[in-house]
This record gives structure tokens, C-alpha cells and sequence, in this order.
């Protein structure tokens, strides 16, 4: 992930519906991650969101499938983290949830943010979560953005 990032927009969440679906593995992780996203929403004048948890990152998809076909939310923000082991399997996951989400955000037209951050150490781990780097305070700022766009672009028969 870059370090560049980019210009915010002071785009109010009054009115907004945000649904966070969040993986439990990880947790202390992803707990900093709905933290940043839930206080980045708050800050804008955001409701506060729903909150779902699954047990990881790879079920990530399948809720905010079902939360999506609730139409019941105007923009889904995914969080996870997946970190390196001794196999390939943080790629593989983070390769099938992003393609999943993007499916399941055309499909339902609605925005879903991908948070599942993928990562090789704890370092990274916690510069992106719980430090500098801050994903979760762009994962909201996109959230919102996206939405923005969706109530502006979409057609009456797009309900």
C-alpha cells in the first residue's frame, strides 16, 4: 500500500447508512481498525454504523453479501487483516476476498469498501492500523466519497 494519501474531501455523513463487517481474527488489529473508521465516520456527522463480525477475513465477503441484498445500507466497509506465514495464504485470501468484493459491490450497486489489509509483519501491521499510516481513517473517508457518488450517479431505477 502507498504511503502517499489522498486529499480529503469534507464530505458530510448526516443521513448515511453505513454498514462495517468486520473479521475477528486478528483482533486487536482489527479492533484499531473499526476504532479509526468509526471515529473518522463520527467526525463527519456519520449515525453510528452498524457493526457484523465474522470469524476471519475469508467470510468477509459472504456478510457483506447478505448486508449488501438487505438494501438496508448505502456503503459497506469490510475490515480484516491478513498477515504472511509460512505459506501463500495471506495472498490467496486477500487476492479472492478483493475480487469477491468488487462482485458483490457491482452486483448490488452499492460501494463496499475493501479494508482487508494484508500485510508481511507486525510492523506493518501496526504502522497501517494502529499507526501512522492509519488505514482505517481512509477506508471511512472512501466509504464516504463513494457514497457521495452512488446517490449522485444513481438512477431512479437503480433503487
Amino acid at each position: 500500500m502507498s504511503e502517499n494519501f489522498p486529499s480529503d474531501l469534507k464530505l458530510s455523513g448526516a443521513d448515511l447508512r453505513i454498514g462495517i463487517v468486520a473479521a475477528r481474527f486478528n483482533a486487536d488489529y482489527v479492533a484499531a481498525l473499526i476504532e479509526n473508521v468509526t471515529r473518522t465516520l463520527k467526525e463527519n456527522g456519520t449515525p453510528e454504523p452498524t457493526l457484523v463480525r465474522t470469524p476471519g477475513s475469508n467470510e468477509l465477503p459472504f456478510a457483506a453479501h447478505t448486508l449488501a441484498a438487505s438494501k438496508n445500507f448505502d456503503a459497506l466497509i469490510t475490515l480484516g487483516l491478513v498477515m504472511a506465514g509460512s505459506t501463500n495464504h495471506n495472498h490467496v485470501i486477500g487476492d479472492s476476498t478483493a475480487i469477491a468484493l468488487h462482485q458483490i459491490s457491482i452486483q448490488n450497486q452499492i460501494p463496499i469498501i475493501n479494508g482487508i489489509v494484508v500485510v508481511e509483519s507486525n510492523e506493518q501491521a501496526l504502522a497501517r492500523c494502529q499507526g501512522p499510516l492509519n488505514r482505517g481513517r481512509e477506508f471511512a473517508l472512501a466509504a464516504l466519497e463513494m457514497t457521495h457518488f452512488n446517490k449522485k450517479w444513481k438512477t431512479p431505477n437503480q433503487k
